[in-house]
């Protein structure tokens, strides 16, 4: 059970940074009786992968929001590189990458590039952001031809014209594949290596875990962790026993549930999943009182971390 925001320390950056990328101190926000944001603290330093992560409801679109300027808080500062948020979007500091929307279906993707570097006083080169975004190969087909996953491509090559200090990215692998996945995270730790910064929010946790810095999770409205993916996942003690039983049911369910430490207990064809704080006591069960076979004992993760930590009840 938490009360309030579980804070972990993590280690300094290599190099020390004057002026965070990002500053956000007791930020609140209410929309009529709706308390979408109650108190917001967060500090990113230039250079971070920071994922921001939550069920739907918990504020994080509220807190981007007044993050980029798009909305004032009721309460609190949000400040960008020791600016309002509205003067470094101005400079050309901060770009972001939104799930949907901003694109015109009937310029090619070319096109859309050159119109979006027209309104700024200097970007950089249309064919250099197309190659860093993967989409050089479409650069002449027209953006209602092209997938969700090149479409999103496009919205990153659009917010690297202005060659900003610091990205915002909202599900930005959302129709990806894989493989575009994959380049799409090595391209961000690149620019992340050279200095800039990335705030994402994204319901695909395993990106979280293998490509963000930190991972910050939010609920209800407020921070309720910050650390690393190691550090969060640190919070949820216990394991997760799986194994193959054959013709597994609920009878085994209910012997399962009543052992030690279980937690919960979960049937997925002839597999079970059995969360709880004594892993060996549950694999001591499948082994000598059942034809379990296939045994794994695993540590929790971070979808594990997400769903404890965010859910109701542990808040104050």
């Amino acid at each position: 059970m938490l009360a309030g925001m579980t804070q972990i320390e993590t280690a300094p950056p290599p190099v020390a940074h004057a002026v965070p990328a990002v500053e956000l101190r007791g930020l609140t926000k209410s929309f009529g009786p709706v308390r979408a944001v109650r108190g917001i603290d967060l500090t990113i330093r230039p250079g971070e992968i920071v994922a921001f992560l939550g069920p739907n409801g918990a504020g994080k679109t509220t807190t981007i929001d007044m993050a980029l300027g798009l909305s004032r808080p009721d309460s609190g500062t949000a400040r960008v590189y020791g600016m309002e948020p509205q003067d470094a979007v101005r400079r050309g500091l901060v770009s972001a990458v939104m799930q949907t929307g901003g694109l015109l279906k009937d310029l090619t993707v070319a096109e859309t590039l050159r119109l979006t570097a027209s309104l700024f006083s200097d970007t950089r080169p249309v064919a250099e952001v197309l190659s860093r975004a993967g989409i050089s190969d479409v650069a002449d087909r027209r953006v209602v031809k092209c997938s969700g996953g090149q479409q999103q491509r496009l919205r990153f090559a659009m917010a690297l014209l202005p060659d900003p200090e610091l990205l915002v990215l909202d599900e930005p692998t959302t129709g990806m594949d894989v493989t575009g996945r994959r380049d799409f995270w090595s391209a961000i730790r690149q620019d992340a290596e050279a200095g800039r910064t990335v705030l994402f929010a994204t319901h695909y946790l395993e990106e979280a875990d293998a490509y963000a810095d930190r991972v910050v999770l939010v609920s209800q409205g407020q921070v309720v962790a910050d650390g690393t993916a190691s550090q969060v996942k640190a919070l949820v003690s216990g394991r997760t026993v799986r194994a193959t039983v054959p013709e597994a049911g609920e009878a085994l369910v209910a012997r399962l549930r009543a052992l030690p430490g279980v937690e919960d207990v979960e049937l997925r064809g002839d597999s079970v999943l059995v969360a709880g704080s004594d892993s060996d006591a549950v694999a001591r069960y499948l082994l000598t009182d059942t034809a379990a076979r296939d045994l794994e004992i695993t540590s929790r993760g971070l979808e594990d971390a997400f769903i404890t930590l965010t859910s109701e009840g542990t808040q104050k």
